[in-house]
């Protein structure tokens, strides 16, 4: 099986990468653009084949679908981070939006029959009333922050391209995942960071965290990319799947655990730098949708999703 997986150096790419490579009869291919940071797959990189492409270029993502002639694709390049959605607004949806349209385009002008996921988020689902927990798949959408529109606008034309060209396109809306890897300009990965630099006395023991109040759904990278891998070969074409723990944690509950596993004594300081415009202050969602087509079920228990990541910025810093 040929899989293509389109932001293969970030985050979830790189241990997507990892998870197919294991199975043993999946070649890897994956799209980099020439500024992308390759730490993540360097230790993988004699196993897979790179091809740089900016995906905002329909020409260069043609180019690259003809080549490898996928038969599954995971669409994982995007703009990703909420907070940069509103300093670049525009930026993020012109990435994230024009980048899917022109790989349908590639896929359709090419004749190739493959399988697509496309990488939607919770964001999507944005203001969230009380009495609409858990979050199903069939809750509105009220996204409130550009990057939870774009990724609207994402699903929606994975929707518009199964139903106008019958493509097998699979909608994932995957909750907060985190886990060794993990961009430190997000909140879990932030704060182990700061715990490593102050036990190697690289920064003065305080802690600064925006929104502790928050409550997110968190599930670890590599119970997520099971399931990625999942929701094509046992998903249903045009159908989307929220995939998630089903547990929320409180950001301020995140916090305590990392630091219960550091010896230092470290003060909590709350940076207004850190706080957003407006924030999705509850994210807990329902996967029972996408464990009854599957069979997916998360394995690996948050707190050692912690331990791993602050150990691996333990490792780095």
């Amino acid at each position: 099986m040929r899989a293509l997986i389109t932001g293969i150096t970030g985050f979830v790419g790189s241990h997507l990468a990892e998870y197919l490579l294991n199975l043993g009869n999946v070649e890897v291919f994956g799209i980099f653009r020439w500024r992308s940071r390759t730490e993540n797959i360097e230790h993988i990189a004699h196993k897979i084949k790179l091809y740089e492409c900016d995906s905002k270029d329909a020409t260069a993502m043609r180019e690259v679908v003809r080549k490898v002639k996928p038969d599954r694709i995971y669409h994982l390049a995007a703009q990703s981070y909420v907070p940069m959605s509103w300093v670049a607004p525009a930026e993020t949806l012109i990435t994230n939006i024009i980048s899917q349209v022109n790989l349908f385009e590639a896929v359709r002008a090419e004749g190739i029959d493959c399988r697509i996921q496309v990488a939607g988020s919770s964001e999507e689902y944005g203001l969230v009333l009380p009495n609409e927990l858990p979050i199903r798949e069939t809750n509105p959408l009220r996204p409130i922050s550009p990057y939870g529109v774009s990724k609207v606008a994402q699903d929606l034309l994975g929707y518009q391209y199964f139903k106008s060209y019958d493509m097998f396109i699979v909608r994932t809306r995957a909750f907060n995942h985190t886990g060794p890897r993990r961009g430190d300009v997000f909140a879990t990965s932030n704060f182990a960071k700061q715990i490593a630099e102050i036990e190697k006395g690289k920064k003065e023991p305080i802690i600064y965290v925006g929104n502790l109040e928050a409550v997110r759904d968190f599930t670890d990278v590599r119970d997520m990319v099971v399931a990625y891998y999942l929701s094509l070969e046992k998903g249903e074409k045009g159908e989307v799947y929220n995939i998630c723990s089903g547990k929320g944690y409180k950001l301020r509950e995140v916090l305590d655990i990392l630091l219960g596993l550091s010896k230092k004594e470290i003060e909590i300081k709350v940076d207004p730098k850190r706080m957003r415009p407006s924030d999705v202050e509850l994210l807990a969602g329902d996967a029972t949708k996408f464990i009854t087509k599957t069979g997916w079920q998360p394995k690996i228990p948050f707190p050692k999703t912690m331990s791993d990541l602050l150990d691996y910025w333990r490792e780095r810093v």
